[in-house]
Formats: structure tokens, sequence, C-alpha cells
């Protein structure tokens, strides 16, 4: 990594590990604290911890480089082959598990090679040209350029130089101005060896002066318009909106700016989930993501459902799907009264509760006119396996 032998503390998924006091500076265990207290959580050295420093990762996985010295990998508890398989469909990055990325022994150097892969596909976009535009310009100019604005005129006779509207064929435009924004983020990550580093300031360097730097959220790498002259803008985007969202918030060490990789995976089993759906179900049915239901009258309130699984012959709403990443023995009572809620509202009366894997106790209920049913996505087995048994296990229900 570009910081000099950091040392490195593991965190594994929903365990805890013990430090003594001394192990952690107070003033870095207080940055991990206020930072990153929705990743981590820190119980400071106390009686109850037997004067020691308690941490227990909360459902993600990444790298935080906390300062120059003390990085943080949290570790997933399924395997990286399968973490990776996820984060393909999930993202629709259209890597396909290419060796390069297959032999990633970490999270950190899964994060390095996926940015070199980024660098070296704008670069080949460069060498071919960037995508242009037209793009609508306003400007006081000495000299009369398509089209003068008549309101200016009007109101500022005196001024010599012509309020003009017009068009330039520019290549600053979002498709672009995202790519920048991605690989400056990624510079600053302070995650990438020397050798990515240099490959993202070479793709960098290709879009300086042609494109502004400006700030993107990951939605907008989603539902852009694609045609003949971008569509190779694509599979790039789709890279962009994965380092986007992956990026958890900035702090400063010093004059650095640290920006961690962090995966939520309770965000990521359920968009894995859809995305498998999607590619894999029987002919005649379809799934909606993030299905938005309203519940007032001024439709101020509304249900966010994860999964709905549609009949396309009938156009009707046969299950709602919801995904749990955690496992307990048993669904908990808010849970199955959320799924049933959803259910309610969508007029259907099969509700799944979809979890990673199989519980000591799942249900098959049926408290009122809605039966609540727990599947199972098993993380730990082949990925394309467990999809299977999912379909199976949803098709019976469906069909009794």
């Amino acid at each position: 990594m570009s910081y000099p032998n950091p040392e490195i503390i593991y965190l594994k998924e929903y365990s805890s590990r013990y430090f003594p006091a001394e192990k952690i500076p107070e003033q870095l265990g207080v940055a991990l604290f206020e930072n990153y207290g929705n990743q981590v959580l820190v119980e400071f050295p106390s009686h109850p911890t037997g004067n020691q420093w308690r941490l227990t990762s909360q459902g993600w996985v990444g790298y935080i480089p906390l300062s120059e010295e003390l990085h943080f990998a949290l570790e997933p508890k399924l395997s990286l082959s399968n973490l990776f398989q996820m984060l393909d469909y999930a993202y629709r990055l259209e890597i396909h598990f290419i060796d390069d990325l297959f032999k990633c022994e970490s999270l950190d150097d899964f994060y390095d090679r996926l940015a070199s892969i980024l660098g070296r596909k704008i670069m080949d976009r460069g060498r071919k040209g960037f995508h242009r535009s037209y793009v609508a310009y306003q400007d006081s100019l000495p000299y009369l350029r398509e089209r003068v604005s008549l309101n200016n005129l009007i109101r500022a006779p005196w001024k010599v130089d012509l309020n003009c509207e017009f068009h330039e064929h520019t290549a600053d435009i979002e498709d672009n101005q995202i790519l920048a924004w991605t690989l400056y983020s990624i510079g600053r990550s302070g995650m990438c060896t020397s050798k990515t580093l240099g490959v993202i300031r070479n793709s960098f360097h290709e879009l300086d002066g042609y494109v502004s730097i400006q700030p993107f959220p990951p939605n907008a790498c989603i539902n852009r318009v694609y045609h003949r002259l971008n569509q190779d803008y694509q599979p790039l985007h789709a890279l962009c909106r994965f380092f986007l969202e992956q990026s958890g918030p900035s702090h400063q060490v010093g004059d650095r700016t640290m920006i961690p990789f962090l995966i939520d995976m309770d965000r990521l089993f359920e968009l894995f989930v859809a995305e498998w759906l999607n590619h894999h179900l029987p002919e005649g049915w379809r799934v909606k993501v993030q299905e938005r239901v309203y519940i007032s009258a001024e439709n101020r309130l509304y249900f966010q459902v994860d999964l709905v699984l549609v009949n396309d012959l009938t156009g009707l709403v046969s299950c709602v799907l919801d995904t749990k990443y955690k496992t307990p023995e048993s669904p908990s009572p808010e849970d199955i009264a959320q799924v049933i809620a959803y259910a309610e509202t969508l007029n259907c009366n099969e509700a799944i509760l979809i979890y990673p894997t199989k519980l000591s106790h799942p249900i098959d209920e049926k408290p009122g006119h809605i039966r609540v049913r727990c599947a199972t996505f098993d993380l730990s087995e082949n990925l394309e396996q467990s999809g299977e048994n999912l379909i199976q296990e949803i098709s019976s229900w469906q069909q009794a």
C-alpha cells in the first residue's frame, strides 16, 4: 500500500477481538469510534472489558486506513471468491471473475487490482477519444456567437460585450466527469500500490484538461442513457458506481485525506439476490427491486420493499421477498411484522424472508391471511447452486 508498512488489525465479521490498552493509542480509538462507529463497535478499556479494547466488526467488510501507522481490515465470514462473485453480480461489473481478480488474497488487493482495471479501461477509451456532446452555454463575448440574449441587451444596451447563448462540442460532460471524480477518489484512498497509483494518475491525466472535477454520488452511475457513441461507458460507470458506493466517510490525518474501502454486506446481499434472480428466474416471472409502496393519501409515507416477485402473465404480485443479512436462530417478531405489512400493502398473500444461511428454527406460518416463510440463499456454498435451490424452493411454494 502507499503508506509505509502500517500495522494491520484484522477483524472478522460480527466477531469481537480484545487488545491491550496500550496496543491502540487513545486518540486513534476515538477516531475509530467517531468516524467508523457504524462499521466497528468500539468499547474502550474499562472494568467490563478487563481494561482492554474490545472491537467488533458490524456487518461491514473492507479496509480502513485509520492512520499512517494503523490500518483495520474487516474480513467477511464468507469466502473471498464468493464475495467477489456477489460484487460482480450486484454491480454488473462485467469482469466475470477474471483470473487476475480470482487470485486476490485480500480485499485491499482486490480493490487495488480492480482500480487498475478501471484505470486501464479509461486509458483505452482515451486513445479512441472520449465521448463528446453539445452543451448549451451562456457567456459575455466581444463578438457574436450563435445567438444574442435580447433580454440582456435591452436591459443593458450600453455594454459592449454581447451576452451570447451558444452550444459547444465538448468532452466536459457527465459521462467523463464521473470517470474523473472516481479516479480522483481512488487516488486519495491511500489503498493502491505504487504501480496501480501510476495507472490511476496516467488515466486521470488523460481526462485532465478536458473535464472539470466535481463530486458525484454513486446513483449518478445508474439509469443513464447509452447509445451507439457511448455504449462502452456502461461497464466503466458500473465500476465507478462500485468504487463510489464503497468509499466510506473520509477523515483527515495530518495533511492526508484518508478514504476507506467499506462494503455494507446487508446492502450487498440485497443487490446480489435481486440481480441473481433477474438473471435466472424462469420465463414468466420478474423481480422488482426497491418497490416503493405508499401508505398515506398524500403520498408522504411509504414502504420501500426489497424485492417483489411479479407474474408477467397476470401482472400481479405473487409474493414479497425481504433479504436479511443476519443469522438468528429464528426470525424476529419485528422482521415478521415488517414483511407482513409489506405484503398487506401490495395485496398479496405470500411473504418470504431470505437469509444467507439456514436458520435453526425457520418458520412457515399463517398468522392471518398472509403466509410467512423462511428461505435461504446460502453464501457459504457454491453460489450458483444456492441460487438454483432458492428458485426451486420459491417455485414449489408458488405452485402449491
